[in-house]
């Protein structure tokens, strides 16, 4: 299992975690070729090498060059964006999931519902670069754990869109529950908004803290733009490393929660919405099965699966959205495989491949739907016979 460990000695930033994993020794060409494809434009990439204190580290800076006209963009705004770009299907997925992270906290704040949240600064070309750009070192580095140490708590205030606040400011409190906090003498912002919906999104809390197991493979430091203190660089490392002998964290049964209901009086419309705002909230997976109910009535049973910290916004979601009168939630276990992703050549072009392995040992490989898609257009050819030509290609390179 690959490891990366977020080493947040002097706190976390969107642009912070994007240098650092750079740093860790990322191909700055094919990320900037990945990156493309988001199809976001109005902005110029700056990588460079900076010295923090006499440490060497990547600075990376957004350069607008234009407006940014969708400056307060809404969630629905960025998913959108993403969704209809040619990015990895792992992208996509953790990229939404941080903006929805986000979301949700902003909506938890201000008491609204989270389509409702004007993203003022992380709606903007920068925090969009820098998140969906960390997802994307994430999937070329083939991270499958994400750990962060304990995070640094630092006093004063910073302003925002919404005035004067204290820092951490309320939305970065909110996504920060669960991590461990240490205390500093620092004045000012060492956690951003950004910053903390990654590691709430990608890390788990409840292993933050401490260093993971694993055999070190490289490091890298990511500048932030600030000083605060002359004997405390501004600088957030990353440690990449892999898990002694292929142990495995996930092959232990982890605890969900089931959400369920019966409904025989929702139009199907409805569903398609609810689908969306469960995921955005949080939902591992959603699914309908057709179901005969009393008075021999069709109905749906709607089923959501959720880490158990999201049953109750869930629960509330489904009693808005469907008008039902009752829902049902158990806590299950479940075994999961440790997931990584790698590329194959293949006669279509690259094409990314997930591996699913329990215990070191691989038991499943599957190609990306995504990427066999765009090639199955570009190149004219049927969708299987990527599929095939990917199959087979990752065989070839498992034997070697």
């Amino acid at each position: 299992m690959r490891i990366a460990y977020f080493d947040c000695f002097s706190g976390i930033s969107g642009d912070m975690s994007l240098a650092a994993l750079l740093a860790c020794g990322a191909d700055e060409s094919l990320f900037r070729q990945r990156l493309g494809l988001l199809g976001l434009s109005g902005y110029e990439l700056d990588i460079r090498q900076v010295k923090r204190e006499g440490i060497a580290a990547i600075d990376v800076d957004v350069r607008l060059t234009g407006q940014d006209i969708g400056h307060g963009r809404h969630l629905s705004d960025i998913r959108e964006m993403i969704e209809a770009s040619t990015l990895s299907d792992r992208v996509k997925c953790d990229s939404i999931l941080v903006f929805s992270k986000l979301a949700a906290a902003e909506a938890g704040v201000h008491g609204s519902g989270i389509e409702e949240i004007h993203f003022h600064e992380v709606g903007a070309i920068d925090s969009i670069v820098d998140i969906v750009g960390v997802c994307i070192l994430l999937d070329m580095l083939s991270i499958d754990r994400v750990f962060v140490s304990s995070i640094p708590w630092s006093t004063g205030t910073v302003r925002c869109q919404h005035g004067v606040m204290p820092v951490p400011a309320p939305a970065t409190l909110r996504l920060l529950e669960g991590f461990p906090m240490r205390e500093t003498s620092i004045v000012g912002e060492l956690v951003t908004p950004t910053g903390a919906a990654i590691l709430a999104t990608l890390a788990d809390p409840e292993l933050a803290g401490r260093p993971p197991q694993m055999r070190i493979r490289a490091s890298g430091f990511g500048a932030g733009k600030k000083q605060f203190a002359p004997d405390t660089p501004n600088l957030l490392r990353v440690i990449l490393g892999v898990s002694d002998e292929g142990a495995s964290v996930d092959s232990t049964p982890q605890t969900i929660g089931v959400i369920e209901t019966n409904l025989d009086d929702v139009s199907p419309e409805y569903y398609d919405v609810l689908m969306q705002r469960a995921l955005d909230l949080g939902a591992l997976d959603v699914f309908f099965v057709p179901a005969q109910m009393k008075k021999n009535r069709p109905g749906t049973l709607v089923t959501l699966l959720c880490p158990p910290e999201r049953i109750d916004d869930l629960a509330r979601l489904l009693f808005a959205e469907t008008g039902t009168f009752g829902v049902r939630v158990r806590r299950q276990e479940r075994i999961t495989l440790d997931r990584r992703f790698e590329q194959v050549e293949t006669p279509y072009g690259a094409i990314t491949i997930k591996v699913g392995s329990l215990a070191g040992e691989v038991l499943a490989a599957s190609p990306e739907y995504e990427d066999c898609r765009a090639a199955a257009i570009g190149h004219d050819a049927p969708l299987a016979a990527v599929y095939e030509a990917a199959r087979a290609a990752w065989r070839r390179t498992d034997l070697t």
